[in-house]
């Protein structure tokens, strides 16, 4: 059928309780101390109810700890946009660029089923097939559930998502029950009209284009209503939103309390991207994006109304992988069509419980260390000491990455609480060709600066003395180890060095200190 909008999921639905607690407006917070419930990408099983962890463990985007462990790809289904964004524009047949709304190949429906089974097939621990662009997937309702169609026929276990600006997401609510795609994104930047006109240039709403104030407020209007309707009918939604200093920055505090009241279960507050060579207004415009420190605050601002997404790449309309890699170029039409695919549902959850075992393991040694560290009592009188870390990571929860290779770097934030996830790094390779590239360094050190040490399998010689001098502790002892576990240890061992003098405090209050940098609450 071409009009999705027909179908009727009537008496179908049965809710869980507490998809309907979340839609009864209680949204979904961060845990206090006071043992309340807590959603969201770095909630675990023992948080979340039966029927929500099945849905997220394997999610790498609703999960911070299912992201070292499980895949994703995006299908490159849906060219056309019913908004236009100052802070887009789609580029096609585009390898060298890693952002939303880029593809090197456009895709028809049966074509990205074929894909979907090829990389399944390689990439077992792929679990989520998105579409997401390179336009608006709801500005595509027939290609974009067409290809949900032909997935869920030929691969049953795979999840299914869909990213939207929400301007069209009310007239397909039912549709999207249908199709069982229970995971929803919606890019929501405002909910003031005067803030969106500065973002929206317009927006094509029942055949005409709309400008200005009264597109901002129609588009808001639709958002609000589709991510009410979402939430009452169970689908777990993820809410974007991107950080526009000078434009939307405070404005996205207001943003994030209403996105919670009407029962979102994760936000995902994204840095802007606006170098002057992608070509969209903002950045011909001259407009910044937002330094990782200021992101973090704001973050860490919203993070007391509900749990805020920390661990999102921005991924390309076409990405395959793990969060953070890019394996599209291993699945073009072409090497596809020459592959002998093989769809083995058996094998693949049988690798998957082998992923689970390792994340259960991940999770042990975590609770031990912290046991074995006692940091609420190491820390007596320094229980506001926070530090951040560095990670070299490759995935799977381990720190396995040389420091030359790394393409970016996990932080992680230490306290006596233990060891949180609060952000990622991109950075250039140091080593090139075998040699370690200077300029590459400064930037480096440059993205890191404001964190304690950097965790990595090796390190050579030269970089490890300018991190030594920039302030930066290289620490090689705790590598292929567990992330986490090994952070609360280290931390541990700070808090002793600390006592003991040798390591200098930072001033209260000052985040970017280098030499001995911790955060005072």
């Amino acid at each position: 059928m071409d009009d999705f909008r027909a179908f009727d999921v009537g008496a179908a639905e049965a809710f869980d309780d507490v998809v309907q607690a979340v839609a009864e407006r209680q949204g979904c917070g961060a845990d206090g101390g006071g043992g309340k419930a807590r959603c969201g990408s770095g909630a675990g099983q023992k948080r979340l109810a039966p029927e929500i962890w099945e849905k997220v463990k394997t999610h790498p985007c609703y999960s911070e700890e299912a992201h070292h462990h499980y895949a994703r790809m995006h299908v490159a289904v849906a060219p056309a946009c019913n908004i236009q964004c100052n802070y887009c524009n789609r580029k096609y047949d585009c390898a060298n660029e890693s952002r939303p709304g880029v593809v090197s190949e456009k895709l028809n429906p049966e074509q990205a089923a074929q894909k979907v089974l090829a990389v399944a097939s390689a990439i077992p621990q792929m679990t989520v097939l998105g579409v997401a662009g390179p336009g608006d997937p709801l500005a595509n309702p027939a290609k974009t559930f067409k290809t949900f169609e032909l997935v869920a026929k030929a691969a049953p276990d795979i999840k299914l998502c869909l990213s939207t600006n929400g301007l069209a997401l009310p007239d397909y609510i039912d549709v999207i029950k249908t199709f069982n795609v229970d995971h929803v994104t919606i890019t929501i930047n405002m909910i003031d009209p005067e803030v969106g006109a500065q973002i929206y240039p317009w927006i094509f709403w029942k055949h005409k284009r709309v400008a200005g104030k009264e597109a901002a407020k129609i588009l808001s209007e639709r958002q609000l209503q589709g991510l009410e309707m979402l939430t009452e009918r169970g689908v777990l939604c993820k809410v974007n939103s991107v950080m526009i200093p000078g434009v939307n920055d405070e404005h996205l505090v207001e943003v994030n309390k209403a996105v919670k009241s009407r029962g979102a279960f994760l936000h995902n507050i994204m840095p802007l991207i606006s170098a002057p060579e992608h070509g969209t207004a903002y950045g011909r415009n001259g407009q910044r994006a937002p330094s990782a420190h200021e992101l973090k605050a704001l973050q860490d601002r919203c993070e007391g109304e509900m749990t805020m997404m920390r661990h999102c790449r921005q991924c390309r309309a076409d990405a395959v992988g793990l969060l953070g890699e890019d394996r599209s170029g291993e699945f073009t039409i072409q090497k596809i069509m020459a592959m002998d695919v093989s769809y083995d549902i058996k094998q693949r959850r049988a690798y998957q419980n082998k992923l689970e075992q390792q994340r259960l393991a991940n999770i042990a040694a975590k609770n031990i260390a912290a046991k074995h560290a006692e940091l609420e009592t190491l820390a007596g009188e320094a229980t506001d000491v926070r530090i951040l870390v560095a990670v070299a990571t490759k995935g799977g929860g381990r720190i396995n990455e040389h420091f030359g290779h790394a393409k970016e770097f996990q932080i992680y934030e230490l306290g006596a609480r233990g060891a949180k996830f609060v952000g990622h790094r991109r950075v250039d390779h140091y080593c090139q060709g075998g040699y370690g590239e200077e300029g590459s360094l400064d930037t480096i050190i440059g993205a890191i600066n404001d964190c304690a040490a950097v965790f990595v399998a090796k390190i050579g010689h030269c970089p490890r003395d300018s991190l030594i001098a920039a302030g930066i502790e290289p620490v090689e002892r705790y590598a292929f180890e567990f992330i986490e576990q090994s952070a609360i240890l280290y931390f541990k061992d700070y808090l002793d060095r600390l006592k003991r003098g040798e390591v200098a405090p930072a001033a209260r209050g000052d985040a970017r200190i280098r030499q001995g940098a911790f955060v005072s609450a």
